[in-house]
């Protein structure tokens, strides 16, 4: 009878296996090319530039074009692209030239396998990239890991940076207790065991929960086009593997601090929602108590990406801030 039993039990045990199996390929999806992709998400203004270590980097180019106009580079969030921008170019794009930028493992940029992502290779990668589109002088703006990776920017290149702009930015450490309702996707990103074996399935379903967590009081925003977004860029040849990278590797980056914040000397504007489920509010107070010529904007309300929730309200303070700091006064043409 012991013998029936133990056989029915391994039985079951060998089904359920198979079963996860199956359902595992069942969810497998395979990575997307890249000419898919920039077929779909390309727009006229695309443009591409090889940069050292095998990066081949998507960017636009838009808004004002005449020589001397003032430039405002872009630097989007975690598994974002710089389609976050977009509704901002209504607003500042009879202002200002407006470059955005995808970071490897983002959007249509492309990186070699075993590409090492991590904030100061990406901010060293923005150096090149200016380098190769002769930016010299220019306001900066990040959201969330982008504002990471532009005041660490600052801190490298402050002759460059006329003003800086973190919208929600992330880099301080993040000292509360595990949030119950944080959603999903960001907890198994994190855990070393379940991370991997997320990497080929189809996270349509995490992804659209961990955007609705993004806008928790807009929830109509994330609509089936954003979720298709994110999901396709994802899977870009190279890419899922770089989003891992990031997230097991994100509490090992150098930290903000008040005292390396405190020597942020160009005129900075720090932009929060107060009911962001990502990165503390509290955190963007961190960053204006820290750095010395800095203003702070909270919005009632609003969530993690507040240049999508509230494009014309955010951009509106962003231009005041640059009128005020005459970062919209055009430089004399070069003779």
């Amino acid at each position: 009878m012991l013998g029936r039993i133990v056989s029915v039990l391994l039985g079951l045990v060998g089904l359920v296996a198979l079963i996860a199996v199956a359902g595992y390929f069942a969810l497998k999806r395979p990575d997307i090319p890249y000419e898919t992709l920039a077929a779909e998400y390309e727009t006229s203004t695309s443009r591409y530039v090889d940069l050292p270590g095998g990066v081949r980097m998507h960017y636009r180019d838009e808004g004002l074009q005449t020589p001397g106009a003032q430039t405002v580079l872009l630097i989007h969030g975690f598994s974002a692209s710089l389609h976050t921008w977009e509704p901002w170019l209504p607003h500042l794009s009879d202002q200002f030239r407006l470059v955005s930028l995808d970071l490897p493992g983002h959007g249509l940029t492309s990186a070699p396998a075993g590409y090492q992502a991590n904030m100061e290779a990406y901010r060293d990668l923005v150096a090149a990239f200016a380098e190769t589109q002769g930016l010299e002088r220019f306001a900066l703006v990040g959201s969330s890991m982008g504002g990471n990776v532009a005041w660490e920017y600052a801190l490298a290149h402050p002759e460059q940076v006329q003003a800086l702009v973190l919208v929600d930015a992330s880099g301080w450490p993040d000292e509360r207790a595990e949030d119950a309702e944080e959603a999903l996707v960001f907890k198994l990103l994190r855990n070393p065991i379940a991370a991997p074996l997320l990497r080929d399935l189809d996270n349509t379903r995490l992804t659209r929960q961990g955007l609705l967590s993004a806008f928790p009081t807009r929830p109509e925003l994330v609509d089936d086009a954003m979720v298709s977004r994110y999901v396709d860029l994802a899977r870009a040849p190279g890419h899922r593997d770089i989003l891992i990278q990031l997230s097991l590797g994100f509490n090992e980056r150098s930290m903000a601090t008040a005292e390396r914040l405190g020597r942020l000397g160009m005129p900075v504007l720090v932009l929060s929602g107060d009911t962001d489920n990502l990165v503390p509010v509290e955190h963007a107070r961190q960053f204006n108590q820290a750095i010395p010529q800095s203003e702070i904007v909270i919005y009632e309300g609003v969530g993690h990406i507040p240049q999508e929730e509230i494009p014309e309200r955010s951009a509106e303070d962003v231009l005041a801030f640059l009128i005020r700091n005459r970062i919209n006064i055009a430089a004399p043409a070069t003779p």
